[in-house]
């Protein structure tokens, strides 16, 4: 009888904070997650001061994502996100990055850049995981729309430090990455002292081994939701990173100087953060209606069509080409949250943390390969064609999805 006064207890919190939970979770990982992409955002600055070249330039954000790899595999193995307050981990987390991110604004060359962007990834290991977790305790129903919101804060908050150099243009980056700080201790402020405690969050787990993910790889609909994650990821983080100076690029047929820099933002911002926060919130109600599975198939399909197409769009009128980009940048992020339901769903409440952060590990392992070759791939071949490679991901992701489909037939 106690058990069943608790669980009632337990799912009538649920109801009531639910709606105002996601709005917190969503706002401080939206204000953390601007640390993501602060220095890449700044990237044209860096390389004059510092003398980088584009291929050195990309490894600001390949630093981050190797720190966010080792950090996931360090709280995955550890199974800290299933053991302690979410809410904690998320708040020393934000902490720690607008700590090691502010530092980057004194850093005076490369090398240093470079170790304190690795460390801005490691904290950063430690917020985007936990804030799906969170988001999955507080939603144990209608996951798709609740982490639909979740990923569009995240495309807003990585996208955030275009924001930034459009509403202040001219600033000097070092303003911009301490911005980027402050808004990340506004979100632990947030964890620690604004977020209610999620109904389960204060249930223990044991320790975890590598014995312990066993059970994670050998759980058929998670691994499938895992691989379609894995090319989804191999495109996602390759665009964001790559399509401002394809952008760049392509305007300068028609813009120079000012105009360029401020154009080619402004629709860096529209087709990366505006673009993807309509694709999450309107993928996680459209999944609702025809399933998490179908949905990430027609998204992954849209997507690796852009990712083909894009480039037939180097030098075009403006409008085609943000036409195409928007498309795009709609499309590469609405089936994200649904692989991130999908093992929410499969998994068991226990290592639920574990499984997201297992998960995300890999998915980032595998955007430092595709980060890295598509200057390679414009050197060699030009921007015409560099982007077509990104669509090996998506189709990866689309025969996942339809191998999941026919594992739920039976």
């Amino acid at each position: 009888m106690s058990g069943s006064s608790s669980s009632s207890r337990n799912s009538n919190h649920i109801s009531r904070y639910k709606w105002i939970a996601l709005f917190w979770i969503a706002l401080a990982e939206l204000f953390a997650l601007s640390l993501w992409f602060s220095a890449s955002a700044v990237l044209p600055q860096l390389e004059k001061e510092w003398g980088m070249d584009a291929v050195a330039g990309s490894w600001m954000t390949t630093s981050v994502q190797i720190g966010f790899i080792i950090g996931a595999v360090v709280i995955a193995l550890s199974g800290i996100s299933d053991r302690f307050d979410p809410r904690h981990i998320f708040a020393i987390a934000s902490v720690f990055g607008a700590i090691v991110n502010g530092l980057f604004s004194l850093s005076s060359g490369t090398i240093t850049g470079l170790i304190l962007r690795f460390f801005t990834g490691i904290a950063i290991a430690s917020i985007y995981p936990i804030a799906v977790k969170l988001l999955s305790t507080w939603f144990p129903d209608r996951r798709e729309v609740g982490i639909g919101i979740l990923i569009a804060a995240l495309t807003l908050g990585s996208s955030s430090p275009h924001l930034m150099i459009l509403l202040i243009p001219n600033v000097n980056w070092k303003i911009l990455i301490l911005m980027s700080s402050l808004l990340a201790l506004l979100a632990a402020a947030i964890m620690t002292w604004i977020l209610p405690k999620a109904p389960d969050s204060a249930k223990k787990t044991v320790a975890v081994t590598m014995n312990s993910l066993q059970p994670i790889l050998q759980n058929r609909p998670v691994m499938l939701a895992n691989y379609g994650y894995f090319g989804h990821m191999w495109e996602l983080y390759a665009m964001w990173t790559w399509l401002p100076y394809f952008l760049t690029a392509s305007f300068k047929t028609f813009l120079e100087g000012s105009d360029l820099q401020e154009t080619s933002t402004l629709f860096a911002f529209l087709t990366i953060g505006l673009s993807g926060a309509i694709g999450s919130v309107v993928g996680g109600w459209v999944s609702e209606k025809i399933g998490k599975e179908r949905l990430s198939i027609l998204a992954l399909v849209i997507s690796s069509l852009c990712s083909l197409t894009i480039g037939f769009t180097f030098n075009a009128p403006i409008g085609i080409t943000v036409s195409v980009a928007s498309i795009w940048g709609i499309a590469i992020i609405a089936d994200s949250a649904q692989f991130s339901a999908i093992v929410a769903e499969f998994s068991k409440l226990e290592n639920l943390g574990t499984s997201l952060t297992f998960q995300m590990a890999i998915g980032f392992a595998v955007t430092i390969i595709s980060i890295y070759f598509i200057p390679v791939l414009v050197n060699i071949v030009g921007w015409k064609w560099a982007f077509s490679a990104l669509s090996i991901g998506p189709i990866l992701g689309i025969w996942a999805m339809i191998s999941l489909i026919r594992y739920e037939r039976g």
